[in-house]
């Protein structure tokens, strides 16, 4: 399942690619590198990646807080064609997975594709191509676009009173201030999700105090770490066969168990949940603290937190647990509904991201001038995660409805991949020039999506940013081995492709 994807054409594709297209990447995170790779693999050069920053990452390049690690194990956590031997942890740090990312822009020649500091500000379809236009006034024409936007990218700012009457230094954990020195000072996080769990143990020895302002607590699964000695990346170096070995290990066990119980296994799901109580109750031994660490909800209804150290962290003299709720930010620090002002120097917002932006908020117009705002009035959708309908040759890399709940993101990516490149088949051997999903289709298939969520763990009784401002489940309630299924080949009679007589001269040049 594993192995390294094959895109092979479909039946009765032309083997001999009779048209390349021109292709524009959105994006060069993990994703768009990737998109890159493998159109190259497929024959097509003819590729611009358009990024909003400075360097590739994404979001690896973005988050550079404290504690940064990944709860996928960094064996599985690679592209499937390019392991990485040189893993220091099972759970690879930030810095680590970056500098694997760069290592593959580097190997595969992509940065000469990128344009750097380029946000697409704008898309528009017209007669058979479209008009990408960035913030630098550059004028991009493509065939193809490829939306690899990503999902986490967006940082989400709490709406409190006050929050720019603060005096001392605030920033986003997706924005880290490293010149912001936190020896001695009082320090604040808001929020209590994965992130602020692997800051604290990072930070709680050198601040001089530290307070956590806890909305909702957290179930956290004790991470089962390992530190990979010399001998350990010695094997692995040069030995493809092995590095694929551990992988398929490790995939195959988040398949069997993690993927399995968040769309439905009792039992597995019963499991997480005593890991999690079980965890609970041997680390913290203040009963009051305890319980006020206690969620109320199933273990895996928000995303469950995998990580060591925080229970022992936030029980050091200088660290505090605050559950009463925020009634404003003044200058000198935050104000409880107690009444109560934490005095603190420096402020934190571990607040997460806008999960369900994806692309946005780039003007993108489809065919007959719908824009993505309009066909997104009612939350975001796609066919089966990747296409649009009024979006001819349009295809997102974890679109809406990616089993990112489930999974291992770059495998997924890898799998979306894999049916888009068959799509792309479609346009290159001259079968069409516009390749779209059916509207009909399209509905019918996300009305099975969501009457499909009540067997998940995500309904269970939690609010989580798993579900869209609508209240919409953006998630994948079916098995991951059905999703693979879903992905290996379009049905072609699901879409609408269409001939187009010639690209006209467009008004958006």
């Amino acid at each position: 399942m594993n192995a390294e994807v094959k895109l092979d054409p479909p039946p009765g594709a032309a083997t001999d690619v009779r048209r390349k297209p021109r292709v524009a990447i959105i994006g060069a995170g993990m994703s768009g590198m990737l998109s890159a790779i493998k159109l190259r693999e497929r024959g097509i050069e003819d590729i611009v990646i358009l990024e909003k920053a400075d360097r590739i990452g994404g979001t690896w390049r973005d988050n550079t807080y404290p504690g940064l690690s990944c709860d996928v194990p960094a064996h599985m956590y690679t592209y499937t064609f390019e392991p990485n031997p040189e893993w220091s942890h099972r759970y690879a740090r930030g810095p680590e997975i970056y500098k694997y990312f760069d290592h593959c822009a580097n190997k595969y020649g992509l940065k000469e594709l990128i344009h750097f500091n380029a946000e697409v500000v704008s898309a528009r379809y017209e007669s058979g191509q479209w008009f990408l236009k960035t913030g630098n006034d550059e004028l991009h024409i493509a065939d193809i676009v490829i939306g690899a936007t990503g999902v986490l990218h967006h940082p989400s700012y709490p709406d409190i009173e006050g929050l720019e009457a603060f005096s001392g230094d605030m920033f986003h954990t997706a924005r880290w201030d490293h010149d912001v020195d936190l020896t001695g000072k009082r320090v604040g996080i808001i929020g209590t999700g994965s992130t602020a769990t692997q800051i604290v143990p990072q930070i709680v020895d050198k601040v001089g105090k530290l307070d956590l302002f806890q909305r909702t607590p957290q179930w956290i699964y004790p991470l089962p770490d390992k530190t990979y000695s010399e001998k350990d990346k010695k094997r692995l170096r040069g030995n493809g066969k092995l590095a694929r070995k551990i992988r398929d290990r490790y995939s195959k066990m988040f398949e069997m168990t993690f993927a399995k119980a968040v769309t439905g296994n009792r039992f597995l799901l019963w499991f997480i949940g005593w890991v999690c109580k079980q965890h609970l109750e041997r680390k913290v031994k203040d009963p009051v603290l305890r319980e006020k660490m206690r969620p109320g909800y199933q273990a895996a209804c928000k995303r469950l937190i995998f990580a060591t150290g925080f229970y022992e962290a936030i029980q050091k003299p200088n660290a505090e647990v605050i559950t009463d709720g925020i009634e404003r930010i003044e200058a000198n620090g935050i104000r409880t509904a107690d009444g109560q002002l934490h005095e603190l120097d420096v402020l934190v917002l571990a607040t997460g991201f806008h999960a369900h932006s994806f692309m946005r908020p780039m003007e993108m117009i489809g065919k007959d001038g719908v824009s993505i705002d309009e066909a997104w009035a009612e939350g975001a959708y796609a066919f089966k995660s990747v296409a649009l309908p009024g979006f001819p040759n349009f295809f997102m890399m974890t679109g809406p409805n990616s089993p990112i709940g489930n999974y291992s993101l770059i495998t997924i990516n890898e799998l979306q991949l894999n049916y888009v490149m068959q799509l792309i088949d479609q346009w290159s051997s001259g079968n069409a020039d516009e390749i779209v999903p059916r509207t009909d289709v399209t509905k019918s298939y996300n009305e099975a999506l969501q009457n499909s969520m009540s067997d998940t763990v995500w309904v269970t009784g939690c609010k989580s940013w798993y579900f869209n401002e609508f209240g919409k489940l953006a998630m994948w309630p079916w098995s991951f081995n059905h999703f693979i299924d879903v992905m290996k080949e379009p049905v072609l009679a699901e879409y609408e492709l269409n001939k187009v007589e010639a690209p006209a001269e467009s008004e958006a040049a």
